[in-house]
């Protein structure tokens, strides 16, 4: 019998706070019921199992991130909405480096994670939309703001930009001034 107040969303967010503290990897069943204080067999009243509980994990983050995103959208276009998504995703992978790491997994075609993930190139698309990118050439722009923002992102949690000057906040200002350009001077037809 599952505890009284326990919850798949209180499991899973639990297993969230888990990955914020001690990262990805510490998310286990194990550990998770530790932390909500039942035994194991009790969780999975509420996730199947680990895979599980990661991919609930994924899709909490991806579902938590994209509504900061739509938030920080909300009336602005162009260099400002690109600011917003850029600066919302960084921030949350600061303040959320577990759950940060889950938004980077790679889920199944099946998976509910996908349906959160596929949000988050909505939100990227409607931040083009204040660009001159031809809609046919979207998916390449999307793919580069992507990969900016991530990459950055994981090469600063990684330390990567620790023993160089100037400080990383400067580079991401460049970086995003950058995608700016980029998307405002799209090449026509990848020439």
């Amino acid at each position: 019998m599952p505890r009284a107040g326990l919850s798949t969303a209180a499991v899973l967010t639990a297993a969230a706070d888990l990955a914020d503290r001690e990262g990805l990897d510490a998310v286990t069943p194990s550990a998770v019921a530790r932390s909500v204080g039942v035994r194991t067999p009790s969780l999975y009243a509420h996730v199947a199992g680990a895979e599980a509980l990661r991919e609930g994990v994924t899709t909490l983050a991806l579902d938590e991130l994209a509504d900061r995103v739509g938030a920080a959208l909300a009336g602005r276009s162009g260099r400002d909405a690109l600011q917003a998504l850029a600066d919302t995703y960084r921030t949350y992978a600061t303040e959320h480096p577990g759950r940060y790491a889950a938004t980077r997994r790679a889920v199944d075609a099946d998976s509910p994670a996908l349906a959160a993930g596929r949000r988050h190139t909505d939100l990227v698309t409607a931040v083009l939309r204040g660009y001159p990118v031809p809609e046919r050439e979207r998916v390449h722009a999307v793919r580069l703001v992507g990969s900016t923002v991530h990459g950055f992102t994981a090469l600063q949690a990684s330390g990567a930009f620790e023993h160089s000057n100037p400080e990383a906040d400067v580079s991401w200002r460049r970086a995003v001034d950058a995608l700016d350009v980029a998307l405002r001077h799209w090449p026509e037809d990848g020439a």
